[in-house]
């Protein structure tokens, strides 16, 4: 079994869901998409998940933030508006007849090429837009268990030559270090930033917690994570100290806990980091407090959005 933050329980029904290519519904096994597209040969595209939540898309007007500004940050015009989209997920879950526990990725790529090339002038069509919702229910035994980091050596880049929140398709550096963590027997990559301070994971927020002070990444060379900003946000809500600040693997092999955040898994714990047990190597009752805090603000969206 895979342990991770994604790791999610088999659903047969994923088998037979449909999935939106440009407004148009294709079964899983027949939606597919050209090899001239952008997104395909040189991974000229941005993506956004959303989760499904009691019918409601949770933080959504946060997502569509984050994807219209990625959109326009490599220049790419869209040529549908927020609530097009919001329309054409909408249908793709009512075609599904999908209310609960799903997991929507929207994936925008510049468009059809005329030849392989990384020139966005040969791009002979629209945006290309892909959803696919699945049914996603976290594996609980990856929150009991908690999950191990191991520190990659690929480094989070600078902002002036891949902006690490931009949420595009280019994923390999993360996927090197990724596999790297894998071969070091560790469940997911804790990666640095470019001086050397702790940024982030492959594809989750790093939190740690020392004396009841809970300390994030500055932002500067981290992902632009929703719950990132949420869990930051009930923090300070709640009289929960936490900084966003330098910090080096010295201050986290020296941690009383540390959890990753995302939007799938929402809080999860991590119990181990280069091999060094975290805290008693299990969740602890600072992180617990703050998952519950941060389940209650789902709770409330919900409850916000069916008024």
């Amino acid at each position: 079994m895979i342990q991770g933050t994604h790791n999610a329980l088999d659903d047969k029904r994923n088998d037979s869901v449909l999935i939106s290519i440009n407004r148009e519904l294709f079964p899983r096994n027949d939606a597919k998409i050209s090899v001239f597209d952008s997104g395909y040969l040189v991974g000229d595209g941005v993506w956004e998940a959303f989760r499904l939540h009691h019918g409601v898309l949770v933080f959504v007007d946060e997502h569509l933030d984050r994807l219209w500004q990625a959109a326009k940050t490599i220049g790419m015009v869209l040529t549908f508006s927020r609530e097009d989209l919001v329309n054409d997920i909408t249908k793709t879950l009512q075609a599904n007849n999908m209310t609960d526990n799903v997991h929507v990725r929207v994936m925008v790529t510049r468009g059809i090429k005329k030849t392989p090339s990384q020139d966005p002038r040969l791009t002979i069509s629209g945006p290309n837009v892909v959803i696919i919702a699945e049914y996603k229910v976290a594996n609980k035994e990856t929150k009991a268990k908690g999950i191990s980091l191991f520190t990659s050596t690929f480094r989070r880049g600078s902002p002036d030559y891949l902006d690490p929140r931009l949420n595009c398709h280019s994923k390999l550096h993360e996927v090197q270090a990724l596999i790297q963590a894998i071969e070091a027997g560790a469940d997911e990559a804790l990666m640095l930033d470019v001086n050397g301070f702790v940024s982030t994971c492959n594809a989750t927020n790093f939190f740690m917690i020392k004396d009841n002070e809970v300390w994030t990444s500055t932002g500067q060379y981290c992902m632009n994570g929703i719950t990132r900003g949420k869990v930051i946000s009930v923090c300070n809500a709640n009289h929960i100290t936490c900084k966003q600040k330098n910090f080096s693997l010295f201050d986290v092999y020296g941690a009383d806990e540390a959890f990753v955040t995302g939007t799938f898994g929402g809080l999860t714990p991590v119990v181990k980091i280069d091999g060094k047990p975290v805290g008693q190597g299990k969740m602890g009752n600072m992180t617990k407090t703050i998952d519950g805090l941060y389940n209650q603000l789902i709770e409330n969206e919900v409850k916000h959005y069916k008024k």
